[in-house]
Protein backbone atom coordinates (compact mmCIF):
# COMPACT_ATOMS: atom_id res chain seq x y z
CA UNK A 1 0.00 0.00 0.00
CA UNK A 2 1.17 3.64 -1.30
CA UNK A 3 2.33 5.49 1.66
CA UNK A 4 3.66 8.59 0.83
CA UNK A 5 2.75 11.29 -2.53
CA UNK A 6 4.46 9.96 -5.85
CA UNK A 7 5.29 11.98 -8.62
CA UNK A 8 3.26 10.85 -11.38
CA UNK A 9 4.28 11.49 -15.28
CA UNK A 10 0.91 11.19 -17.21
CA UNK A 11 0.14 11.46 -20.86
CA UNK A 12 -3.04 12.29 -22.42
CA UNK A 13 -3.86 14.45 -19.79
CA UNK A 14 -6.80 16.33 -21.74
CA UNK A 15 -8.75 12.86 -22.89
CA UNK A 16 -11.70 11.84 -20.89
CA UNK A 17 -9.74 9.85 -18.43
CA UNK A 18 -6.55 11.76 -18.48
CA UNK A 19 -8.84 14.49 -17.43
CA UNK A 20 -10.69 12.80 -14.51
CA UNK A 21 -7.20 10.87 -13.50
CA UNK A 22 -4.98 14.04 -13.06
CA UNK A 23 -7.67 15.75 -10.54
CA UNK A 24 -7.81 12.57 -8.58
CA UNK A 25 -4.26 11.88 -8.07
CA UNK A 26 -4.23 15.62 -7.15
CA UNK A 27 -6.57 15.54 -4.80
CA UNK A 28 -5.08 12.20 -3.50
CA UNK A 29 -1.67 14.18 -2.45
CA UNK A 30 0.36 13.40 -5.85
CA UNK A 31 2.41 15.55 -7.62
CA UNK A 32 1.45 15.19 -11.13
CA UNK A 33 3.64 16.02 -14.40
CA UNK A 34 1.95 16.19 -17.61
CA UNK A 35 3.49 14.91 -20.86
CA UNK A 36 2.92 17.53 -23.22
CA UNK A 37 3.37 18.56 -27.03
CA UNK A 38 3.47 22.45 -26.92
CA UNK A 39 6.27 24.05 -25.25
CA UNK A 40 5.62 24.53 -21.59
CA UNK A 41 4.66 27.54 -20.29
CA UNK A 42 6.74 28.68 -17.28
CA UNK A 43 6.51 27.66 -13.57
CA UNK A 44 4.42 24.61 -15.63
CA UNK A 45 4.49 20.93 -14.04
CA UNK A 46 5.47 19.62 -17.75
CA UNK A 47 7.17 17.78 -19.89
CA UNK A 48 7.72 18.40 -23.75
CA UNK A 49 7.48 15.43 -26.52
CA UNK A 50 6.74 14.86 -29.70
CA UNK A 51 5.97 11.51 -30.58
CA UNK A 52 5.60 12.62 -34.75
CA UNK A 53 8.81 13.23 -34.43
CA UNK A 54 10.36 10.89 -32.05
CA UNK A 55 11.67 14.00 -29.37
CA UNK A 56 11.32 13.44 -25.86
CA UNK A 57 12.68 15.82 -22.85
CA UNK A 58 14.37 12.96 -20.97
CA UNK A 59 16.23 14.42 -18.46
CA UNK A 60 12.45 15.77 -17.28
CA UNK A 61 11.90 12.05 -17.39
CA UNK A 62 14.14 11.40 -14.13
CA UNK A 63 11.52 13.21 -11.59
CA UNK A 64 8.77 10.35 -12.37
CA UNK A 65 8.05 7.68 -10.33
CA UNK A 66 5.61 6.29 -11.64
CA UNK A 67 3.63 7.16 -15.28
CA UNK A 68 0.41 6.62 -16.92
CA UNK A 69 0.86 6.29 -20.46
CA UNK A 70 -2.95 7.32 -22.32
CA UNK A 71 -2.23 9.59 -25.13
CA UNK A 72 -3.32 8.36 -28.43
CA UNK A 73 -5.15 9.16 -31.33
CA UNK A 74 -8.75 9.04 -30.93
CA UNK A 75 -9.94 5.81 -32.65
CA UNK A 76 -13.43 7.08 -32.86
CA UNK A 77 -13.23 10.50 -34.51
CA UNK A 78 -13.96 9.45 -37.65
CA UNK A 79 -14.11 6.91 -40.97
CA UNK A 80 -10.90 4.99 -40.82
CA UNK A 81 -9.07 6.62 -43.84
CA UNK A 82 -5.63 4.87 -44.95
CA UNK A 83 -4.41 8.19 -43.47
CA UNK A 84 -6.27 7.69 -40.13
CA UNK A 85 -5.12 4.41 -39.34
CA UNK A 86 -1.51 5.06 -39.73
CA UNK A 87 -1.98 8.24 -37.04
CA UNK A 88 -3.85 5.51 -34.67
CA UNK A 89 -1.46 2.89 -35.26
CA UNK A 90 2.00 5.25 -34.84
CA UNK A 91 0.08 7.66 -32.32
CA UNK A 92 -0.06 4.42 -29.95
CA UNK A 93 2.90 2.27 -31.13
CA UNK A 94 6.03 4.76 -31.88
CA UNK A 95 4.50 7.29 -29.03
CA UNK A 96 4.78 4.28 -26.30
CA UNK A 97 8.16 3.01 -27.67
CA UNK A 98 9.62 6.78 -27.85
CA UNK A 99 8.15 6.87 -24.14
CA UNK A 100 9.76 3.66 -22.94
CA UNK A 101 13.00 3.70 -24.22
CA UNK A 102 13.77 6.73 -22.82
CA UNK A 103 12.53 5.63 -19.41
CA UNK A 104 14.88 1.93 -19.99
CA UNK A 105 17.97 4.86 -20.37
CA UNK A 106 17.23 6.51 -17.47
CA UNK A 107 19.62 5.81 -14.46
CA UNK A 108 16.64 5.87 -12.17
CA UNK A 109 13.49 4.70 -14.23
CA UNK A 110 10.30 4.90 -12.53
CA UNK A 111 8.99 1.85 -10.33
CA UNK A 112 5.48 1.56 -12.51
CA UNK A 113 4.25 2.54 -16.36
CA UNK A 114 0.50 1.82 -16.63
CA UNK A 115 0.09 2.28 -20.22
CA UNK A 116 -3.26 2.05 -21.94
CA UNK A 117 -4.76 -0.81 -24.42
CA UNK A 118 -7.90 -1.84 -25.33
CA UNK A 119 -10.01 -5.32 -25.54
CA UNK A 120 -9.82 -4.82 -29.05
CA UNK A 121 -6.97 -6.71 -28.78
CA UNK A 122 -9.03 -9.18 -28.25
CA UNK A 123 -11.26 -8.88 -32.02
CA UNK A 124 -14.53 -10.21 -32.72
CA UNK A 125 -15.15 -13.48 -30.44
CA UNK A 126 -18.82 -13.70 -30.47
CA UNK A 127 -20.25 -15.47 -26.71
CA UNK A 128 -16.47 -16.80 -26.12
CA UNK A 129 -15.53 -15.31 -22.82
CA UNK A 130 -12.25 -13.55 -22.52
CA UNK A 131 -9.75 -13.44 -20.12
CA UNK A 132 -6.02 -12.16 -20.72
CA UNK A 133 -4.55 -15.43 -20.92
CA UNK A 134 -6.72 -15.38 -24.18
CA UNK A 135 -5.09 -15.38 -27.30
CA UNK A 136 -5.28 -12.46 -29.94
CA UNK A 137 -7.81 -11.77 -32.24
CA UNK A 138 -7.52 -10.52 -36.17
CA UNK A 139 -8.68 -7.16 -37.55
CA UNK A 140 -7.11 -4.21 -37.51
CA UNK A 141 -7.84 -3.10 -33.39
CA UNK A 142 -6.50 -6.34 -32.53
CA UNK A 143 -2.66 -5.38 -34.60
CA UNK A 144 -2.81 -1.98 -33.43
CA UNK A 145 -2.87 -3.13 -29.47
CA UNK A 146 -0.30 -6.38 -30.25
CA UNK A 147 2.23 -3.40 -31.07
CA UNK A 148 1.29 -1.07 -28.84
CA UNK A 149 1.71 -4.09 -26.02
CA UNK A 150 5.01 -4.81 -26.98
CA UNK A 151 6.51 -1.23 -27.89
CA UNK A 152 6.13 -1.11 -23.95
CA UNK A 153 9.15 -3.64 -24.16
CA UNK A 154 12.11 -1.49 -23.28
CA UNK A 155 10.74 -0.69 -19.99
CA UNK A 156 9.79 -4.41 -19.14
CA UNK A 157 13.51 -5.39 -20.07
CA UNK A 158 14.83 -2.42 -17.74
CA UNK A 159 12.95 -4.15 -14.78
CA UNK A 160 10.39 -1.70 -14.43
CA UNK A 161 7.04 -3.22 -13.18
CA UNK A 162 5.00 -2.40 -16.68
CA UNK A 163 0.73 -2.90 -16.92
CA UNK A 164 -1.25 -2.80 -20.03
CA UNK A 165 -4.28 -1.76 -19.07
CA UNK A 166 -6.92 -2.91 -21.87
CA UNK A 167 -9.94 -0.52 -21.16
CA UNK A 168 -13.08 -1.73 -21.94
CA UNK A 169 -16.07 1.09 -23.33
CA UNK A 170 -15.39 3.53 -21.24
CA UNK A 171 -18.86 5.26 -19.62
CA UNK A 172 -19.00 8.46 -18.76
CA UNK A 173 -21.83 10.97 -19.61
CA UNK A 174 -18.93 14.06 -19.86
CA UNK A 175 -17.35 12.41 -23.42
CA UNK A 176 -16.80 9.10 -24.83
CA UNK A 177 -19.42 6.77 -26.55
CA UNK A 178 -22.24 6.99 -23.79
CA UNK A 179 -22.06 11.14 -24.63
CA UNK A 180 -22.83 10.36 -27.97
CA UNK A 181 -25.60 8.24 -27.29
CA UNK A 182 -27.79 10.35 -25.37
CA UNK A 183 -29.10 12.65 -27.86
CA UNK A 184 -30.41 10.26 -29.84
CA UNK A 185 -31.56 8.74 -26.75
CA UNK A 186 -33.07 11.59 -25.32
CA UNK A 187 -35.20 12.06 -28.46
CA UNK A 188 -36.75 8.50 -28.63
CA UNK A 189 -35.03 7.27 -31.64
CA UNK A 190 -32.82 5.09 -29.99
CA UNK A 191 -32.02 1.95 -30.35
CA UNK A 192 -30.55 -1.93 -31.01
CA UNK A 193 -27.18 -1.82 -33.43
CA UNK A 194 -27.60 -4.70 -35.76
CA UNK A 195 -28.53 -8.30 -34.47
CA UNK A 196 -28.50 -6.83 -30.67
CA UNK A 197 -26.27 -9.75 -29.58
CA UNK A 198 -22.75 -8.45 -29.88
CA UNK A 199 -20.98 -8.13 -26.26
CA UNK A 200 -20.39 -4.81 -25.19
CA UNK A 201 -17.22 -5.23 -22.00
CA UNK A 202 -17.87 -1.46 -19.84
CA UNK A 203 -16.69 0.31 -17.00
CA UNK A 204 -17.67 3.47 -15.68
CA UNK A 205 -15.02 6.09 -15.88
CA UNK A 206 -15.05 6.29 -12.30
CA UNK A 207 -14.19 3.07 -11.65
CA UNK A 208 -11.61 3.47 -14.64
CA UNK A 209 -9.66 6.09 -11.73
CA UNK A 210 -10.08 3.70 -9.31
CA UNK A 211 -8.34 0.93 -11.22
CA UNK A 212 -5.53 3.09 -12.20
CA UNK A 213 -4.86 4.13 -8.85
CA UNK A 214 -5.37 -0.05 -7.63
CA UNK A 215 -2.70 -0.73 -10.78
CA UNK A 216 -0.19 1.97 -9.11
CA UNK A 217 -0.20 0.07 -5.79
CA UNK A 218 -0.67 -3.29 -6.76
CA UNK A 219 3.30 -4.42 -6.37
CA UNK A 220 1.54 -7.67 -7.82
CA UNK A 221 0.06 -6.53 -10.80
CA UNK A 222 2.04 -6.54 -14.09
CA UNK A 223 1.17 -7.26 -17.59
CA UNK A 224 -1.95 -7.00 -19.89
CA UNK A 225 -5.30 -6.32 -17.39
CA UNK A 226 -8.78 -6.15 -18.34
CA UNK A 227 -10.68 -2.95 -17.59
CA UNK A 228 -13.86 -3.76 -17.77
CA UNK A 229 -16.55 -4.58 -15.37
CA UNK A 230 -17.51 -8.26 -14.48
CA UNK A 231 -20.47 -7.83 -16.28
CA UNK A 232 -20.62 -7.48 -20.18
CA UNK A 233 -23.98 -7.19 -21.82
CA UNK A 234 -25.27 -7.63 -25.15
CA UNK A 235 -26.19 -4.46 -27.39
CA UNK A 236 -29.88 -5.21 -26.99
CA UNK A 237 -29.44 -5.27 -22.64
CA UNK A 238 -27.55 -2.59 -23.33
CA UNK A 239 -30.09 -0.28 -25.46
CA UNK A 240 -32.81 -1.51 -23.14
CA UNK A 241 -31.58 -0.47 -19.92
CA UNK A 242 -30.22 2.71 -21.11
CA UNK A 243 -33.65 3.85 -22.46
CA UNK A 244 -34.88 2.66 -19.21
CA UNK A 245 -33.22 4.70 -17.53
CA UNK A 246 -33.73 7.65 -19.46
CA UNK A 247 -37.60 6.48 -19.80
CA UNK A 248 -37.45 7.07 -23.51
CA UNK A 249 -38.47 4.18 -26.09
CA UNK A 250 -36.29 2.36 -28.23
CA UNK A 251 -37.84 1.45 -31.25
CA UNK A 252 -35.31 2.43 -34.25
CA UNK A 253 -33.39 -0.29 -34.73
CA UNK A 254 -30.02 0.53 -36.69
CA UNK A 255 -29.43 -2.25 -39.20
CA UNK A 256 -25.56 -3.40 -39.31
CA UNK A 257 -25.27 -2.64 -43.24
CA UNK A 258 -26.61 1.15 -42.60
CA UNK A 259 -23.67 0.66 -39.80
CA UNK A 260 -21.63 0.30 -42.76
CA UNK A 261 -22.44 2.38 -44.72
CA UNK A 262 -21.72 5.54 -42.52
CA UNK A 263 -18.92 4.12 -40.39
CA UNK A 264 -17.28 2.06 -42.90
CA UNK A 265 -14.49 -0.13 -41.16
CA UNK A 266 -14.93 1.01 -38.33
CA UNK A 267 -18.48 -0.16 -37.58
CA UNK A 268 -17.20 -3.62 -37.68
CA UNK A 269 -14.39 -3.75 -35.65
CA UNK A 270 -16.16 -1.05 -32.37
CA UNK A 271 -19.88 -1.31 -32.88
CA UNK A 272 -21.03 -5.23 -34.32
CA UNK A 273 -17.92 -6.80 -32.97
CA UNK A 274 -19.03 -8.85 -29.85
CA UNK A 275 -16.16 -8.64 -27.01
CA UNK A 276 -16.87 -10.37 -23.74
CA UNK A 277 -14.63 -9.70 -21.28
CA UNK A 278 -14.11 -10.44 -17.57
CA UNK A 279 -11.20 -8.61 -15.47
CA UNK A 280 -9.64 -11.97 -13.69
CA UNK A 281 -6.30 -9.87 -12.53
CA UNK A 282 -8.07 -6.91 -11.51
CA UNK A 283 -10.75 -9.60 -8.96
CA UNK A 284 -7.64 -11.52 -8.42
CA UNK A 285 -6.02 -8.69 -6.39
CA UNK A 286 -9.26 -7.48 -4.81
CA UNK A 287 -10.16 -4.52 -6.66
CA UNK A 288 -14.01 -3.22 -5.37
CA UNK A 289 -15.57 -2.05 -8.19
CA UNK A 290 -17.89 0.82 -7.48
CA UNK A 291 -20.21 -0.14 -10.16
CA UNK A 292 -20.47 -3.79 -11.21
CA UNK A 293 -24.15 -3.06 -12.48
CA UNK A 294 -24.90 -1.26 -15.44
CA UNK A 295 -28.22 -0.10 -14.61
CA UNK A 296 -27.03 0.81 -11.41
CA UNK A 297 -24.08 2.70 -12.86
CA UNK A 298 -26.74 4.68 -15.96
CA UNK A 299 -28.94 5.49 -13.00
CA UNK A 300 -26.15 7.16 -10.81
CA UNK A 301 -24.74 8.88 -14.01
CA UNK A 302 -28.54 10.64 -14.45
CA UNK A 303 -29.92 11.16 -11.18
CA UNK A 304 -26.82 12.90 -10.08
CA UNK A 305 -26.47 15.35 -12.77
Amino acid sequence: MQLRPWVILVSGTSGLVGSALVPALTVGGHRVIRLVRSQPKPGEEAIRWDPLVGMIDAAGLERAEAVVHLAGENIAGGRWTAAKKAKIRHSRVKGTWLLCEAIARLAQPPKVVLCASAIGYYGDRGEELLTEESAPGSGFLAEVCREWEKATEPAVQRGVRVVQLRFGMVLSPAGGALAKMLLPFRMGIGGVLGSGRQYMSWITLNDVVGVIQHALTTDTLKGPVNVVTPHPVTNREFTKTLGRVLGRPTLFPIPAFAARVVFGEMADELLLASTRVQPTRLVATGYRFRSPELEEALRHFFQSS
